[in-house]
């Protein structure tokens, strides 16, 4: 799987996730190739920001342990692919719908990528900025979930999707809310 079908994947879904599933992509190399380079985006990009302009986003900022919280977000990041792939299986189970734990799991390894990449808009230190690109990057993940589960699983009613989609976003929203709030705000 290559980083080019990630924007395909949000524009044109119903033709790539069909795609990716007729390749049977390894799941192993998507982690490996995709998934882990890009998982590293973040931790490394809110390093950077908060050492080189943590003061001017957030006063205080730069005197934070910047690489205790790179390497929490790291293992934070790594963790919760696996929770989603074990959530999204659930919850589609739970809502009448069906998907394979590969599938499930390659819709967990993919719809993180528009998130990490926002990581990116940290390079500017502006405050209102980087929360208007992770929040969109948020909504590019929450779509290229709803997409991926809505081609990958056995579900032709959007409603039963849009519900995995929800939940599953929903509590991983929380968990990562339980966790970086005493990290930043501490």
């Amino acid at each position: 799987m290559g980083f080019m079908l990630i924007p395909r994947m949000v524009l044109a879904p119903r033709e790539v996730w069909p795609e990716l599933e007729e390749q049977r992509a390894g799941l192993f190399s998507v982690l490996f190739y995709t998934v882990l380079p890009i998982s590293l985006l973040p931790p490394f990009m809110f390093y950077n920001a908060g050492i080189h302009h943590g003061d001017a986003m957030v006063a205080g900022w730069s005197l934070k342990p910047w690489g205790d919280i790179a390497a929490i977000l790291t293992a934070g990041e790594l963790i919760t692919i696996a929770v989603m792939g074990w959530l999204i299986k659930i919850v589609a189970g739970g809502v009448g719908s069906r998907i394979s734990c590969h599938d499930a799991y390659l819709v967990a390894a993919v719809a993180p990528v528009p998130l990490w990449l926002s990581s990116l808009s940290l390079l500017i230190p502006d405050l209102a900025l980087n929360v208007l690109v992770i929040l969109a990057g948020l909504g590019a993940s929450c779509a290229l979930m709803y997409h991926g589960v809505y081609a990958l699983g056995d579900s032709d009613e959007a409603i039963e999707v849009a519900s995995v989609t929800h939940v599953v976003m929903a509590l991983l929203m929380i968990a990562w809310a339980l966790l970086l709030v005493p990290l930043l705000l501490g």
